[in-house]
């Protein structure tokens, strides 16, 4: 691998052909038609959005572990109420997505009656990107938590092991208008685990800040980094946030925690990760109309605020992505080609059709 990497053509799927062909691989590895939908929903949101670590592309690993007999491609996630606010859903070592799904539905439908729902998710997997379920809250026009956990790659401040996740937070609240929604989804970690999974997949080399080798020196190395550290934002503060995720997610729902969530190129067991969701009604104080014109005027004040010195433009949180989504959803989702030949291998092993690019 050398320093100074060639750019690599990409090449352009449409969304709509995108959720086709990650439908068609799931259902046949197993997976029922209507949650193979849903999964493929979550998977091309991240898509569009700009969030490539997340989105098709991890499908040739999801169908590896159904393949290892550590996901169980028919599973359907339990839902139990606990109290009328509270829910306990069972992920059933099923796919991430459908637990997630299931558990915003239970808070949603909870907060209509009651202003707030929470559920507590256990025996779940990777769901992808945060923002694809703050996403379903602020289509019912509801604010939102989610929280994960994950397998360990972080070290806690001032240790040289991995112990802690690279565990996501991410929160929401509608705004005026879809482009004034206040969408926060990021990892305690300088940058996320996936990224570094995108540069080994594409031959890159990293920032040298982003992570440590299995020696504890700072590495451009994808490969060293993951088999390394990540280092957390803001020192010590990172960490904590990375500790918390654990707390709500691991300690609270009787899922694996403190370490022990499987990576998700193990196949020695299930991944047995746990979730915290939370939906809320913006109009418990006021009228949703007020609500949304105090959104509306923080997200004037945020951007029009002055800018630093060669700055051309401030974003709210969520908007870089928003913009994102739209110009792909006008030119399609962008791959190289070592990636469509995964995803076709994938399609070619249930004789599923090839993708097909713009």
């Amino acid at each position: 691998m050398t320093s100074e990497q060639p750019t690599q053509e990409l090449r352009h799927v449409a969304a709509s052909e995108a959720q086709r062909l990650v439908q068609d691989i799931l259902q046949g590895n197993g997976v029922g038609a209507e949650n193979a939908a849903i999964i493929a929903r979550g998977l091309i949101a991240a898509d569009l959005r700009g969030v490539d670590t997340h989105g098709m592309n991890r499908i040739p690993s999801y169908m590896e572990r159904i393949r290892q007999g550590v996901l169980d491609a028919t599973a359907t996630p339990t839902v139990t109420p606990v109290t009328p606010v509270v829910a306990q859903v069972d992920g059933r070592n099923g796919f991430g997505f459908l637990a997630a799904h299931a558990g915003m539905a239970a808070c949603i439908a909870s907060a209509r009656t009651y202003g707030i729902g929470m559920a507590s998710v256990k025996h779940s997997n990777h769901f992808g990107m945060s923002a694809w379920i703050v996403q379903q809250a602020l289509d019912a026009d509801m604010m939102s938590l989610v929280f994960t956990n994950s397998s360990p790659a972080l070290a806690p401040w001032g240790g040289r092991s991995s112990l802690i996740g690279v565990s996501p937070l991410a929160c929401g609240a509608p705004g005026r208008d879809p482009s004034s929604h206040f969408i926060l989804d990021m990892a305690p970690s300088v940058a996320a685990r996936g990224k570094i999974y995108k540069a080994k997949r594409r031959g890159e080399r990293i920032p040298a800040d982003w992570a440590l080798d299995a020696g504890g020196r700072p590495t451009d190395d994808p490969a060293a980094a993951l088999g390394g550290v990540m280092l957390p934002m803001g020192g010590p503060k990172g960490s904590g946030l990375a500790v918390m995720m654990d707390v709500f997610s691991g300690v609270l729902s009787g899922s694996a925690f403190a370490g022990h969530v499987t990576g998700p190129y193990d196949p020695s067991r299930p991944a047995d990760v746990g979730h915290f969701l939370l939906a809320m009604k913006p109009d418990l104080f006021m009228s949703l109309d007020e609500f949304r014109d105090r959104m509306q005027y923080l997200y004037d004040r945020v951007t029009g605020s002055e800018k630093a010195a060669g700055v051309e433009r401030i974003y709210f949180p969520g908007e870089l992505e928003q913009l994102a989504q739209r110009e792909r959803e006008k030119t399609g989702i962008p791959l190289v080609q070592a990636e469509i030949n995964a995803l076709n291998a994938e399609a070619e092993k249930v004789s599923a059709a090839p993708l097909v690019t713009l």
